[in-house]
């Protein structure tokens, strides 16, 4: 071959090797990737894809598809490769409901949709059934079961939590729940019918139980409000509701908590209640109390914090009743808080305790 022959552009079949090599070396983009991509799902899919995005992308994607030109099918298969790897690799996609949902509807026909939907919406549904019906009081709960089958009661014990099985099988009595002991021990798997069936039952009893409050329920939801509400005002109405209906009012004053209470308490959690409350409230708050309450609070405290604190008591002066009741519902209120956070514990937590 001659030197010029050399120097002479290459044509037809050599000089399209060299350029299909030159575009495999050629690494693509990430919107050249996303156009390639675009181009494997097709017209259809591609375009429904394309929706989803906002204008910015697609303007990008939609200059890199128009200079793409012909792509080797090395690097069509590099990009679906390196697609697949991230998918497997931690660069997941989200599914849920809702998106299985939308996808199915735009597949099948409407009652095949419902169909297949109605298969996996059940397990759901179970779970939340069973949630909720553990959420209940146990004292709810073995009211309800006492007036069912054993084997019944064994079979839905047997799908609940064992810290709620543990709190409602004493209270069925010590007959049934030996026998319902006994049965969840012997058990085999349920027959499907029988429980979608228990499943519908306690679905149905489960929404009329959460509309209508227990007994006890509505006597600690009273006994919050009378802890809330101006003590001047609950003086008032309660010799009325004392005559007028004198156990369930009963019932109701032994779960409220008043700042008397705080009084019953272990000294050292009672010291950390006046350790958190802010300024004056603590001195504020013993002013109007009674002498032997006002005792207690002083004597849980060190000697000089207990000095500092009638010190600034008997300087004070004079003080309004609102001021007082104010500052012993902060008390109250923080007392509750720290019982919330397990840091101590309310008089009236001990009471199941007392034997």
């Amino acid at each position: 071959m001659a030197v010029a022959d050399l120097k002479r552009p290459q044509t037809g079949r050599a000089a399209q090797a060299q350029n299909a090599n030159a575009q495999r070396r050629k690494k693509p983009t990430g919107p050249q990737k996303a156009a390639i991509l675009f181009l494997c799902l097709g017209e259809k899919r591609g375009s429904a894809l394309m929706q989803k995005l906002d204008m910015e992308d697609i303007q990008t994607i939609t200059r890199a598809m128009s200079s793409l030109g012909t792509i080797d099918s090395k690097i069509v298969e590099e990009v679906l490769t390196d697609f697949t790897d991230a998918m497997a690799n931690g660069g997941g996609v989200v599914g849920s409901f809702s998106v299985a949902e939308n996808l199915l509807r735009s597949l099948l026909p409407a009652d095949q949709v419902d169909g297949v939907l109605k298969d996996i919406r059940g397990p759901l549904k179970e779970k939340d059934l069973w949630a909720r019906f553990s959420s209940l009081s146990e004292n709810v709960i073995a009211n309800y079961l006492k007036g069912e089958h054993e084997q019944t009661v064994a079979a839905i014990l047997s799908n609940m939590k064992s810290d709620v099985v543990a709190k409602v099988l004493p209270l069925l009595g010590e007959d049934k729940m030996a026998d319902v002991i006994e049965r969840m021990i012997r058990m085999e798997a349920v027959p499907h019918h029988m429980m979608q069936q228990i499943e519908e039952t306690l679905q149905r009893d489960i929404i009329n139980a959460g509309a209508q409050p227990t007994a006890a329920e509505m006597h600690q939801k009273m006994a919050d409000l009378f802890n809330k509400l101006d003590r001047g005002a609950f003086d008032a109405i309660a010799p009325g509701l004392e005559a007028r209906m004198p156990d369930s009012f009963g019932a109701i004053k032994q779960k409220m908590f008043t700042f008397e209470d705080l009084a019953k308490m272990d000294a050292m959690d009672l010291a950390k209640i006046m350790r958190g409350v802010p300024g004056n409230t603590l001195p504020v708050a013993l002013r109007g109390a009674p002498e032997e309450v006002r005792d207690v609070f002083l004597g849980a405290l060190p000697g000089r914090s207990r000095d500092m604190l009638e010190e600034e008591m008997n300087t004070m002066g004079a003080v309004r009743g609102r001021d007082v009741r104010e500052a012993q519902a902060l008390l109250l209120d923080y007392a509750r808080q720290l019982a919330d956070e397990d840091v101590i514990r309310l008089p009236i937590d001990d009471e199941d305790e007392m034997y």
